[in-house]
């Protein structure tokens, strides 16, 4: 990038700060859930009319699509994607600060009021400079990313990939174990399918002296348990990075009562649609046949969640290479595979995109905890490092 392209960058940046620092904190002060971000888009759907933005609010629900076009670009011109999430989670904050959130066990504790506030300003300025475009700009604000099935998914759905057609799609995400200043990018697979395990045993409850005259769900719940994580781990292909977890076990007896009904919550992820295809039907199988073995009644409901995220290679290598070449080389990192879940990971099966990380993170001010902690913060220079991150993906 030549240097007084970087230069006006830089300065546009620095000048619209403050004015972006406020839109995070109201934000952040004003949080919403999955699917009910209303007031959002309205604030959102606000500062795009303020730009002069073009806009269409209320897209599968709570989206806001904009479109950044020069008078050079014809309507059904290929168009850049750009997307930034819009919803919170349901968490109670315990943070002090200023801007801390004004509701009641909602909490902006992933970085969404970042990302869309980022997206905001890099709008902003990709308006201003938009006869310099080669290609127009589509704005994606989208809702419901923290919740089943997925707002990027309704989207799709929606024809948000059309109408002009988006040829590309970049996305940014906050990240506390980077420090502020730095971005982080992975080519190929980057995070992991997520499906949901939902497994309900009815049995047959009786006292504690006399197991032989009942069905003990507990029992069958703990042997699904270990043969699912024997099977899922014999089953894999070595190449494939797959996980299976459980965090929830509740079966309501006590030291000399056997419950007649016990549940069970856990999650099964992996990179490979195939793979996760067939896992599905083993741990299906495995239910049935404990089923059949114990004469209860066994019902594993798989609910499924969003597909692995997979990052085109030449467009990430693209950007990495603009990323070094406008912060500087020693500002860029890698990553490592994650096995956590994203549903920007719908658009990835469908256009190339890209989908890298913001540092955010700053010990010596105690901004080290992690998303989805109630003591999560940013350093709110990382507004700046975004925005700019976010333009050069336009460019």
């Amino acid at each position: 990038m030549n240097l007084e392209l970087k230069e006006l960058l830089s300065t546009k940046v620095s000048a619209i700060y403050e004015k972006i620092k406020s839109y995070r904190e109201h934000l952040h002060q004003n949080p919403e859930l999955s699917y009910k971000e209303f007031n959002t888009m309205e604030y959102v759907a606000a500062k795009l009319k303020e730009i002069g933005i073009p806009y269409e609010k209320g897209v599968a629900g709570t989206g806001i699509v904009g479109i950044i076009r020069s008078s050079k670009h014809s309507e059904n011109q290929a168009c850049i994607g750009l997307r930034a999430d819009l919803d919170a989670l349901p968490i109670q904050e315990q943070n002090t600060a200023s801007y801390k959130s004004k509701v009641e066990g909602v909490m902006h504790a992933c970085g969404h009021d970042v990302h869309t506030s980022i997206l905001l300003g890099a709008a902003e300025i990709l308006f201003e400079l938009r006869e310099d475009l080669e290609h127009p700009v589509k704005l994606i604000f989208q809702p419901g990313e923290e919740k089943n099935p997925g707002g990027a998914s309704l989207l799709i759905e929606a024809g948000v990939l059309e109408n002009p057609k988006v040829k590309e799609m970049y996305a940014l995400h906050v990240f506390p174990e980077l420090e502020v200043g730095k971005l982080a990018l992975r080519p190929g697979l980057n995070m992991a399918s997520c499906d949901e395990l939902h497994l309900e045993i009815i049995g047959v409850g009786g006292h504690g002296a006399m197991p032989e005259k009942c069905i003990n769900p507990i029992l069958i719940g703990s042997e699904f348990i270990i043969e699912a994580q024997n099977i899922i781990h014999k089953s894999c292909p070595k190449e494939v990075p797959c996980v299976i977890s459980f965090g929830h076990f509740d079966a309501l007896g006590a030291t000399n009562v056997i419950p007649e009904r016990a549940e069970i919550k856990g999650t099964f992820r992996t990179m490979n649609e195939e793979w996760r295809e067939k896992a599905a039907i083993l741990l299906m199988d495995l239910a049935n046949n404990l089923e059949n073995k114990y004469k209860g009644n066994v019902n594993l409901i798989i609910s499924k969640g969003y597909p692995f995220l997979k990052n085109d290679e030449e467009l990430t290598e693209k950007l990495k290479t603009k990323f070094e070449s406008f912060f500087g080389p020693e500002k860029i990192e890698g990553l490592a595979l994650r096995m956590t879940s994203e549903d920007f990971s719908f658009y990835s099966q469908t256009i190339p995109v890209c989908f890298f990380r913001l540092g955010v993170g700053n010990k010596e001010k105690g901004i080290i905890y992690s998303v989805h902690h109630p003591k999560f913060d940013v350093d709110s220079a990382c507004l700046k490092t975004g925005m700019l991150a976010m333009i050069q993906a336009a460019l």
